[in-house]
Formats: C-alpha cells, sequence, structure tokens
C-alpha cells in the first residue's frame, strides 16, 4: 500500500474512530486497515493512535497529521480529476456536506441525478447540523444556512429560507394562538441545540426584537424537535424547509409569520481552487438551477 493509500485509512480511521468501521468504509478487510495504519506510523516515528478495547482516538501526534493529510488527499484528488476528465468531465469524488433535512429533502436528489448521468463520478455526503472546516477537512462544497462571516472562500446564493414558529392543532386548541411575539412568555417552548440553538428567538424584520425564552424541552435533532412540536409538548422555532410537509399535511400550524424576520440565504461555500473542477462546476450549476425554480420551501 503507497503513501497515499495510507494516508487515506489513516483519515478513514480517524473520521470513523475504529478500524472495522474504517475497513467497511473503503472495503478492504480489517487485518490491511490495521497493516496499513501501523506501516504509516512505522515511516512517520510516531504513534496515531490510542488503541483500546472499546475505542480508538487521536493522539496528538494523530491530531496534527489529520487535517494536513485532509488537505493532501483533497489536493490529490483535485490533480486526478482535472487528469482524467479534463476540464469538462465529472469524473473522481464529489465531497459535499449540508444540513441534514435540507441535505436530504435537496441536496441528495441533485447528486443522485448527477450520478445517473456521469459514471465516472463518486459522491460522498456528510450530512451534519453544524458546519465543518472545509479546507482542512477536504469537502468539495458546502451548504450553508444563514449570513456568511468575510473568508476568502468563494460564494453562490441559490434561495432562502424563512424562519417559522410552529405548534400542533391540539395544543393551540388547548393554550390559545400567539398574536404577538410577546405572547410567546405564556407558552410552552421547544428548543433545539444545533447550529440555530440559542435561549433567544428573533422577531421584527431585521430581527431586532428579542425575545428570550426558558424551554419545557430542549433536545437535539430537528426530527425530534418536530415530533415534539407533533406531539402537542410546545411551540418550536424551526425553518421553512423543516416544518413544510408538516404543515402541508396539517399535522403542525404556522403562528406569527407576520413577526417573523426577513429570510436567510440559502449558499453555497468553497474553495476558489475548487472552481475548475467538473464536478463542483455541474453540481454548482445543478443547485442554482433547482434553486431558480423556487423549490426550498
Amino acid at each position: 500500500m503507497d503513501r497515499f493509500e495510507s494516508l487515506s485509512v489513516f483519515v478513514a480511521v480517524a473520521e470513523q474512530r475504529g478500524f472495522a468501521a474504517a475497513a467497511r468504509v473503503l472495503n478492504l478487510s480489517p487485518p490491511a486497515v490495521t497493516r496499513a495504519v501501523a506501516a504509516l506510523e512505522r515511516h512517520l516515528g510516531v504513534t496515531l493512535f490510542h488503541r483500546s478495547t472499546r475505542a480508538v482516538s487521536l493522539t496528538d501526534d494523530g491530531a496534527s497529521l489529520l487535517d494536513r493529510a485532509r488537505r493532501i488527499i483533497a489536493d490529490i484528488r483535485e490533480a486526478e480529476q482535472i487528469a482524467m476528465g479534463g476540464r469538462s468531465v465529472p469524473r473522481g469524488q464529489l465531497y459535499v456536506t449540508a444540513p441534514v433535512i435540507f441535505g436530504r429533502l435537496h441536496v441528495l436528489p441533485v447528486i443522485s441525478a448527477l450520478l445517473a448521468s456521469h459514471t465516472g463520478l463518486n459522491a460522498r455526503m456528510m450530512l451534519l447540523d453544524r458546519n465543518v472546516r472545509i479546507v482542512e477537512e477536504g469537502v468539495d462544497v458546502a451548504v450553508r444556512i444563514g449570513t456568511l462571516a468575510d473568508s476568502t472562500l468563494r460564494t453562490v446564493t441559490i434561495g432562502s429560507v424563512r424562519q417559522t414558529i410552529v405548534a400542533s392543532p391540539g395544543y393551540l386548541a388547548e393554550h390559545g394562538l400567539p398574536i404577538d411575539h410577546g405572547d410567546l412568555a405564556q407558552h410552552r417552548c421547544i428548543m433545539g441545540s444545533g447550529v440555530r440553538a440559542g435561549t433567544r428567538w428573533s422577531f421584527g424584520a431585521r430581527g431586532e426584537r428579542l425575545l428570550e425564552i426558558v424551554p419545557r424541552l430542549t433536545v437535539n435533532g430537528i426530527d425530534a424537535i418536530l415530533a415534539a412540536a407533533e406531539a402537542g409538548v410546545g411551540l418550536a422555532n424551526v425553518l421553512s424547509y423543516q416544518s413544510a410537509a408538516h404543515i402541508a399535511s396539517g399535522r403542525l400550524i404556522e403562528v406569527l409569520a407576520d413577526h417573523a424576520p426577513s429570510a436567510m440565504p440559502v449558499s453555497l461555500l468553497y474553495d476558489p481552487g475548487r472552481a475548475a473542477m467538473p464536478a463542483v462546476r455541474v453540481f454548482i450549476d445543478a443547485m442554482r438551477e433547482k434553486g431558480r425554480r423556487g423549490v426550498w420551501s
């Protein structure tokens, strides 16, 4: 196994937090993964992982190597794509990250269509309700929701989503319909713990009216938040694409829509160095086209 493959195995073990799990992802045998990491450790003269019967964790040397290894793998992958496909045919692997529900509803169909159209293309999706370090983790394109901080990364805005306050019909029948955001002080509220988590909810066109929320329930995961709202636990603050199907089916009802802040942008974020990669270009074009059709809900 060459040095590049050994680095790829090392990164997989670090990301999967185990040799057996990495072997499944890489379609290798566990002994082959163990041998590759051991050979890399011998070459570098350091120990990369703390090993026990229950867990695998990075040593300080391993943690220092991880980001560099990801960048090396991403640079080699980019060079391979350009060499194999010139600058027109999408080949190799496309690595995309997106919020969980948005990715499942709106990014996965785009990826699936691209894979069907381009037989030389593979894709890796990382769906997380938190932001990842794009360059350090070798991500080609990240889907981000909300205002972006200034950076050297390139952005393409593909649409917008908005805040929705929702509750079940049963909850509203029992506790009444809030007319103004100040009425929420008399209501039970459900809080999340993801990127948008916080103890204050924003109202007004510029989000200038902030309401401190004392949650009746705090739970991680949008699916759990929506399930709790459907069960009548209280009011939930979620984004429009997250609640659209529940509202359309009548399982949840939106309230205080006239008091919501302005819509938040949906953007694609990527390193300018990736812009020439055919796979990146076709993915961005496909997402922009979907955004032009206004399908983000």
